[in-house]
């Protein structure tokens, strides 16, 4: 059995989203200050590195993350790796990939996880992300879960489509993951996001085990 994480490391160094609020991490307690322990306080918005988008988070009525269903976040999945030359995964796209209407959770490795693999901290706008008719495809078929490798499952210029239409079909939206050293194939996907109650998002760690 061999373990992936496929979780990026949060760190003042790790890129978040234009406009939110940055990372801080301070010591908060400190032994060599005389506390009796050390603690770390943290700050951020929960679209943070590796997360999960809840309904909620484009759908004013829609649940939160804290109702999201394990039996959709835990369970086989498949990576594609999509060549670099991609510059969006339209329906097109899709056609010429091997998900079939049997892969439930899908991720899709693209030229983004470069970026997670050279360590680069400033915001990319042009990264991959699903087109409307991208994701559209991806519902029609019956996929429960979408994992994308940077911290929009949406094209940049274009966000709200994509994300309502995975969210109003009950898609689970996975994002900002690193699969830079994954190899295309079916593994067991074990995601958990932070059981943040009224949330419209969490971070997570997710992993990978393929026997």
């Amino acid at each position: 059995m061999t373990i992936y994480d496929i979780s990026v490391s949060i760190s003042p160094s790790l890129p978040t989203w234009p406009g939110h609020p940055a990372l801080q991490i301070e010591l908060f307690e400190s032994m060599d200050k005389g506390a009796a322990a050390n603690v770390t306080k943290m700050s951020s918005t929960l679209h943070l590195g590796t997360h999960v988008d809840a309904p909620r988070h484009f759908i004013n009525e829609g649940s939160t993350v804290e109702k999201l269903s394990l039996d959709v976040l835990i369970g086989p999945c498949y990576v594609v790796q999509l060549p670099d030359g991609v510059e969006a995964i339209t329906a097109e796209v899709l056609d010429r990939t091997e998900v079939t209407s049997e892969m439930k959770r899908v991720l899709f490795g693209t030229s983004n996880s470069h970026l997670w693999a050279r360590g680069e901290s400033k915001f990319q706008t042009d990264y991959v992300g699903i087109t409307d008719d991208g994701a559209e495809w991806l519902v029609t078929r019956g996929v429960q879960l979408v994992g994308v490798d940077y911290l929009s499952v949406a094209p940049y210029e274009d966000l709200i489509p994509t994300h309502v239409t995975l969210l109003q079909a009950g898609v689970v939206i996975l994002e900002g993951l690193n699969l830079s050293n994954i190899m295309r194939g079916f593994y067991d996907l074990y995601c958990l996001p932070l059981k943040v109650v009224g949330s419209d998002g969490a971070p997570a760690r997710a992993i990978l085990i393929q026997s």
